[in-house]
């Protein structure tokens, strides 16, 4: 029967690593610290620069290059939104001219846009759905100058 050896961690050494240093001058404050980390195994290396990143919040991650953009538009790309439903989040000071503005823009009696009106209270109430920007544009600001408050989605 064959025993396994358990491996050796690897040590950098300091002769191939003084060989290998592709150039590069340590200035003589970090020397002591480089003279140290050649010294250490690869896997204690690994775990020193998990402990340096999770320490400063950095990454040993060289960031990649993002390409550059394709000269026609990506399928996708955020559209933009053409089609609106508009909510009435609060009524302000003038409720009886929310009112008035909420039934000509609904087409709804007296009756139903006032009690359209007092359910704000509990949460924002659908005025309309499934309207072009420039109408909802345009019912938001009648909305606002009555002195409601409007919600496009």
């Amino acid at each position: 029967m064959v025993e396994k050896k358990e491996k050796e961690p690897k040590k950098i050494d300091p002769e191939k690593s003084a060989k290998a240093d592709n150039g590069v001058k340590v200035p003589e404050k970090f020397k002591k610290l480089v003279g140290e980390i050649e010294k250490m195994s690869i896997l204690d290396l690994a775990e020193l620069v998990k402990v340096l990143e999770k320490r400063f919040g950095v990454s040993a991650v060289q960031p990649v290059v993002a390409a550059p953009a394709p000269a026609t538009p990506a399928v996708a790309e955020v559209e933009e939104k053409t089609i609106f439903s508009i909510f009435l989040k609060e009524i302000g000071d003038k409720k009886i001219e929310v009112i008035k503005a909420v039934r000509d823009i609904t087409g709804r009696g007296l009756k139903d846009s006032k009690d359209l009106v007092d359910a704000t209270a509990s949460g924002p109430q659908l005025i309309k759905e499934n309207v072009k920007k420039e109408e909802a544009e345009e019912m938001k600001k009648r909305l606002e100058t009555a002195g409601a408050k409007i919600e496009l989605k």
